[in-house]
């Protein structure tokens, strides 16, 4: 269990932050100078605050009134930065043990990450993908108790950020380690989060499960119009077919995506745009859209400009659509109706899907 309970003043804006997550992975989410890569400091011990409390597993490494602030070195935190930091005159094997105890199999943690086979070359000869896998094996080969992660991902380009968010997340759910990461990728909340800490001007907005937060028409505003949108847990119920396209079942009812090379059984995170989703009365005919979803309208919300975001809810699980306060007037769509939901099945990317 992470607990945090931090505060202090800057010239330009007052960061006061509190919040609690045992979860797996858990997010900072907010605007450049919202005070996330600061929150990350103070874990690690690389930043005093003039006042407030951190404790890791019931361990506390930093209490203000009782002048309690271990250094760095006796946190026994992991840190990964956006750059990876490599020594260019050692090879991966040799940056990957430098500063460790040499008491954890290497070539396991190599394997997750799939950097194995890289482990005589120098990181001249790696792509920055690659390089960032390096940096990440080193920090976990340090065994910590904490993980922290700084936008790990940000100097890559979207190819190369789609190919390592598998061995993230396959090293979050394959260890024991707790992981904090700064992103402004809602994409990478999705994968890989559990928990997300909404931000903004050093305060805590929101803070709990990624699928209760996303599917929050209050988080809007601070998630940003665009990246509106609910991550859903589904089943895979039939294997990709010729046409690339899987079935998954979400609350009851079928859906078909492509990108999600899992087999059946397997439990995935879906994460739906809510400019994605189309609302119907009466169940469409005769449209290419092959998603047609029975749901039930929970709330509405209506923003400052002509939008609304309405609440739906499938099963026990929530989605959010983004239509005009004047389709909700011309439909006379009211809380308690139930109504259709049209996802494309071309609207969910690689991205969106842990």
């Amino acid at each position: 269990m992470l607990d945090v309970n931090i505060a202090h003043r800057f010239p330009d804006f007052n960061l006061n932050v509190t919040f609690q997550s045992g979860a797996k992975v858990t997010a900072l989410f907010g605007p450049s100078g919202a005070g996330k890569t600061t929150i990350l400091n103070v874990v690690a011990g690389l930043f005093t605050p003039d006042s407030g409390r951190v404790s890791l597993d019931g361990s506390v490494v930093f209490d203000r009134d009782k002048d309690v602030n271990h250094p760095p070195h006796f946190r026994s935190v992991g840190y990964v930065f956006q750059s990876p930091r490599l020594f260019p005159h050692m090879t991966v094997l040799q940056n990957m043990m430098y500063g460790t105890t040499g008491k954890m199999p290497s070539d396991d943690i190599a394997q997750v990450l799939g950097i194995d086979h890289l482990l005589s070359r120098r990181p001249k000869h790696l792509s920055g993908g690659e390089q960032q896998r390096v940096a990440i094996a080193r920090a976990v080969l340090r065994n910590p108790k904490l993980l922290l992660m700084d936008e790990p991902l940000s100097s890559l380009d979207a190819d190369r950020r789609a190919t390592i968010l598998p061995y993230l997340n396959q090293l979050a759910q394959s260890r024991d380690l707790p992981v904090l990461m700064v992103t402004h990728d809602m994409g990478e909340v999705a994968q890989l989060a559990d928990h997300l800490v909404v931000l903004r001007d050093g305060q805590v907005i929101q803070s709990g499960a990624v699928s209760d937060v996303l599917s929050d028409p209050a988080a809007v505003p601070d998630i940003g119009v665009r990246n509106a949108g609910a991550v859903v847990t589904a089943v895979v119920t039939k294997a990709p077919s010729e046409d690339g396209l899987t079935q998954i079942t979400l609350g009851g009812q079928s859906l078909y995506f492509p990108n999600i090379q899992r087999g059946v059984g397997a439990i995935v995170k879906v994460r739906v745009l809510a400019q994605d989703i189309i609302l119907a009365k009466t169940k469409p005919a005769d449209i290419s859209a092959l998603n047609i979803l029975s749901v039930t309208l929970k709330k509405i919300s209506a923003g400052h400009g002509p939008g609304a975001v309405i609440q739906l809810s499938v099963g026990d699980q929530t989605l959010l659509a983004r239509v005009t306060k004047r389709s909700v007037q011309a439909l006379k769509l009211e809380a308690g109706q139930n109504i259709y939901a049209i996802v494309k099945a071309t609207a969910i990317s690689r991205g969106n899907i842990g």
